[in-house]
């Protein structure tokens, strides 16, 4: 590849552990590999577009592939309505990707799977059954294990070949480069999400070594959670329908999140929903803090939440699903096997003395406080 300006400059930047490009926003131009990763929500669809927008006009298509990393069973499946079969986190994830211009086979989907000789999924309520505690906000090792390592092994493949197209080294195994792979990854996250998200920089590096050099691009972070509804209505593209009360709706009147049914993060109204749409998850999930010990969150526990569920009031679930499917058949078989065996990490038992939450028919408590 010819020495030009701007590679000395992105050499050097790179060596100091910065990003590749200076700024507060990345030279598309400058990377070997951009990859977006897609949840199938409403912000995903939002990135996936702003930054297909500057793909095109930096002329680098070519370089562009989208990532979904599948959650199974724990994803929100779809449903059939009178009218249509609306889709899957999953297969919305892939409906962005194709819509946004990307050709099929430049979307990458991954599953974790178990390291042995008849490798099956290895979902995540399987994982935290074995381990014995659910994930927390400061040890999130659903992201890393079931996004980040997911998403690191799909690309070994592309960066292997991108070694030898470029000329950096002369086999795919190479471990001695001329400078690192340049990887650009973009993901759909806000501000108004969580302050932890509004202190992170929209354009930061996240790791580098001497084969691969990974900076982290958020185009959306400004940008409103009403400005993205705004904008799903102006582009016409379906949002997912656990957003709304009922599938079908189009009101965003259902859950404000996407992807995991149940995740550790959702509010206390996401959750009930959750519970309600799909109760023999629940209930499997209540099974795991039963015989573990640990709480679904640090101060609630789905068995409180099952129980909240029941009481009248709150957020009508608009549909219930039974989960009367292999794949959930296979997860709750592997989650009770797991379950039989000793976890591989204690747990304190003071967690199970944990504060109950008010019921839904507590006078004293608003709809807004229990919702």
């Amino acid at each position: 590849m010819p020495e030009t300006l701007s590679n000395r400059k992105a050499h050097r930047t790179t060596e100091q552990g910065g990003t590749v490009t200076e700024g507060p926003a990345p030279d598309l131009t400058q990377y070997d590999a951009i990859t977006c990763n897609l949840s199938g929500g409403k912000d995903s669809w939002l990135m996936e577009c702003l930054a297909m927008q500057e793909v095109l006009e930096a002329d680098v298509e070519d370089r562009v592939y989208s990532f979904h990393a599948t959650l199974g069973a724990l994803e929100w499946p779809s449903v059939k309505t009178s009218a249509e079969i609306l889709p899957s986190v999953s297969t919305l994830a892939a409906l962005q990707s194709s819509a946004s211009g990307l050709p099929a086979d430049r979307h990458l989907e991954s599953t974790k799977m178990t390291q042995n000789d008849t490798p099956a999924v290895y979902d995540l309520l399987t994982y935290v059954a074995a381990y014995g505690r659910f994930p927390r906000l400061g040890t999130r090792f659903c992201t890393k294990a079931y996004k980040e390592q997911l998403e690191e092994a799909a690309m070994t493949p592309i960066i292997n070949q991108l070694k030898v197209t470029l000329g950096l080294a002369t086999t795919p195994t190479a471990r001695k480069l001329d400078r690192p792979i340049r990887r650009l990854k973009v993901l759909g996250l806000r501000s108004d999400e969580s302050r932890d998200r509004a202190e992170r920089p929209a354009y930061r590096n996240i790791s580098s070594n001497s084969i691969r050099h990974t900076d982290e691009w958020c185009p959306a972070k400004d940008w409103t959670t009403q400005d993205v509804k705004d904008f799903h209505a102006a582009s016409g593209f379906q949002h997912h329908w656990t957003y709304d009360s009922y599938p079908g709706a189009g009101d965003w009147e259902g859950t404000s999140r996407c992807s995991c049914s149940f995740c550790v993060l959702s509010s206390k109204r996401d959750l009930i929903i959750a519970v309600r749409r799909r109760p023999r998850l629940a209930a499997l999930i209540a099974l795991v803090e039963a015989v573990r010990g640990d709480t679904f969150q640090a101060g609630r526990s789905m068995h409180d939440l099952i129980e909240l569920s029941q009481q009248k009031g709150g957020p009508d679930p608009g549909v219930v699903l039974n989960d009367e499917t292999p794949e959930f058949e296979a997860m709750e078989k592997a989650v009770r096997a797991a379950l039989s065996r000793p976890p591989r990490k204690g747990i304190d038992r003071a967690t199970l003395n944990r504060p109950r939450l008010p019921l839904l028919t507590d006078p004293s408590t608003t709809c807004d406080a229990r919702c």
